[in-house]
């Protein structure tokens, strides 16, 4: 079997579902969800601690998902389930884009160039 290869990603943490907000998360108003920074965990871990009136699903706010950085998002998402795709940040540090495959909830962040999270510079 010959194809192209698959673009590179790099492993950049794991999401789980918070149930009170943790102390130095950044809010994402279209989501209405609160998270921490997974540089600053061991284990890379982002904690998500959802609004009551987020307009996400129960099903979603509770899935845990695996997230890579990747240099763009076309190429990972294409052809795929996607959840949701947006900016983040203000001024936006990244273009994000959660999707489905298998069952399991995966996360692309493509950067902007200097930037790694909302408000500190690479």
């Amino acid at each position: 079997m010959t194809g192209a290869a698959p673009p590179p990603k790099e492993f950049h943490h794991y999401g789980l579902r918070a149930l009170e907000r943790p102390e130095a998360a950044d809010f994402v108003p279209l989501t209405r969800v609160w998270v921490t920074d997974p540089r600053h965990h061991p284990q890379r871990i982002e904690y998500l601690c959802y609004e009551p009136d987020s307009f996400l699903a129960e099903e979603f706010k509770n899935a845990p998902h695996v997230a890579y950085k990747v240099a763009e998002l076309g190429p990972h998402i294409a052809g795929k389930d996607i959840v949701l795709l947006f900016e983040v940040g203000d001024p936006p540090f990244a273009k994000v884009a959660f999707t489905r495959e298998d069952g399991i909830v995966y996360e692309y962040l493509e950067f902007k160039p200097g930037r790694t999270w909302f408000t500190e510079e690479s």
